[in-house]
């Protein structure tokens, strides 16, 4: 079993919004998003998965999550140019 932790992306009007998770199965969870079961700040969005990276533990990708939460640098490099 592997976990995941990762980013996704939303257009809007005003530019990119991002949200960093990190979960075991990343069609479920980005289907929960986009279904408005996810995290509460990820309701009333359509979510495209932008930058994802596998683990061996919950651990390692708990941990991953933390720090990609605070590095808005490189969230923004995985932002598309264009979709």
């Amino acid at each position: 079993m592997s976990d995941f932790t990762y980013i996704l992306g939303s257009e809007t009007p005003d530019g990119w919004r991002t949200y960093v998770g990190w979960t075991t199965d990343l069609d479920a969870r980005l289907a929960a998003h986009n279904a408005g079961t996810g995290a509460k700040s990820t309701r009333g969005r359509t979510w495209v998965l932008l930058y994802a990276e596998r683990y061996r533990t919950r651990g390692e990708a708990m941990s991953r999550e933390w720090h990609l939460k605070r590095d808005r640098r490189f969230r923004k490099a995985v932002l598309p140019t264009h979709i």
